[in-house]
């Protein structure tokens, strides 16, 4: 690796452009800062998000790449766009995140030559989730390859950072990357100033859940723990944020409207700035089924809101049980209420753990310092001072 060359370009690749303000946006502005040109390439942008990103001082460039899903003779046109489109633009590092931007994207980057690349592991994704017993050979052969061409991009990457210990543990376990190549960071990490804690909501007691609707994020143990709980209590609120997406286990609008018209959720679809709603809520809960490290519930977290999760990867490491909040078994509907009625009966559990989440959250997931420590493990703050302003 190339240390010791002056960087003056880098460029984020991803699936999602909106996570590039909402994700990167604390990363982007100290590269900027550092007086180095960010090029921040996507396949959905509009024109809302491209104007933040113009705003953090990147540019804007769309690429052909398809999020979900597996079409080989696609994915392979997609991979050459983009080997070609790096050739272009040269850049001196580049940094991908999520499932197929790591993949492609790092082995377009080597193909065209960058300098330096790097690759965050922030989920597994659905592949690797485990279906149990009833899971299908070709659900298990698609992992291996997909888990085969992680190897391969990661042998082509020059560090890879993984936000979780069981994620790398795998890697490392099965010799699928050098020790030397694993990093580790607490997430991604949120705006501690900009979340700041709100005052404890105990009556109406309001549970609080933010996700893309997919089956994989635990929606659905969340709406049949909701109605368990309504039984004993029918004015306890619950309230479910997110829109449907085009990932093939996604839940439909009209399962989703089906819960509203019955009363047991409330619905607001997809909102940009979650924190009115995280401060109206009394508990946040994301019975996921597996993660890197949920943004949502770092989020909530900083915003002083106690936790109840699954003691699944990733998700585990939001949660101190019993200190912050409370850790139940996955696809459990009925443990997830009882961890419900807990706050339910106890109201004053909200503000003690709420408490509590908020000093972890200042202690795991400062955005400030999880950005510091990826740029100085890619040798880029540590090698120039900032611009002076």
């Amino acid at each position: 690796m190339t240390a010791s060359r002056p960087i003056s370009s880098f460029a984020l690749i991803t699936s999602m452009a909106s996570t590039l303000p909402n994700f990167r946006g604390d990363l982007i502005a100290k590269l900027v800062a550092a007086g180095i040109r960010v090029y921040a390439l996507a396949p959905d942008y509009d024109d809302r998000v491209r104007q933040r990103v113009v705003a953090l001082g990147a540019v804007p460039m769309d690429i052909a790449l398809e999020r979900a899903g597996m079409r080989p003779l696609r994915d392979i046109w997609d991979f050459c766009s983009l080997a070609l489109q790096l050739r272009r633009l040269k850049p001196d590092v580049t940094f991908a995140y999520f499932a197929k931007p790591v993949i492609y994207g790092s082995l377009a980057a080597w193909l065209a030559r960058v300098p330096r690349r790097y690759a965050m592991l922030g989920g597994m994704g659905y592949v690797f989730i485990d279906k149990g017993e009833g899971e299908r050979w070709t659900q298990r052969a698609l992992r291996e390859i997909v888990t085969w061409m992680y190897c391969v991009a990661f042998s082509s990457a020059h560090r890879v950072f993984f936000q979780n210990p069981d994620d790398q543990d795998l890697f490392l376990r099965r010799g699928l990357i050098r020790a030397d190549k694993a990093f580790r960071v607490n997430g991604t990490g949120v705006d501690l100033q900009r979340l700041r804690p709100a005052p404890a909501v105990k009556a109406p007691m309001t549970f609080l859940m933010m996700a893309r609707l997919l089956r994989e994020k635990g929606v659905c143990e969340f709406i049949d723990a909701a109605k368990i709980v309504h039984r004993q209590y029918p004015e306890v609120r619950f309230v479910l944020l997110g829109a449907v997406d085009a990932n093939p286990t996604s839940l439909r609008e009209e399962e989703v409207g089906a819960w509203v018209q019955d009363g047991t959720i409330e619905w607001p679809g997809h909102v940009e700035d979650v924190r009115p709603w995280i401060a109206a809520c009394s508990v946040y809960v994301l019975p996921s089924y597996r993660e890197g490290v949920p943004r949502s519930t770092q989020e909530a977290m900083a915003m002083g809101r106690p936790i109840i999760t699954t003691n699944a990867v990733g998700c585990r490491e939001t949660v101190r049980d019993g200190y912050n909040g409370f850790m139940v078994p996955v696809r459990d509907a009925e443990s997830l209420a009882v961890a419900m009625l807990r706050f339910v009966e106890s109201p004053d559990l909200v503000a003690s753990m709420g408490a509590a989440s908020r000093q972890l959250a200042e202690e795991r997931f400062d955005v400030d310092r999880i950005s510091k420590a990826m740029l100085d493990v890619m040798g880029i703050l540590a090698a120039r001072p900032a611009k002076a302003t």
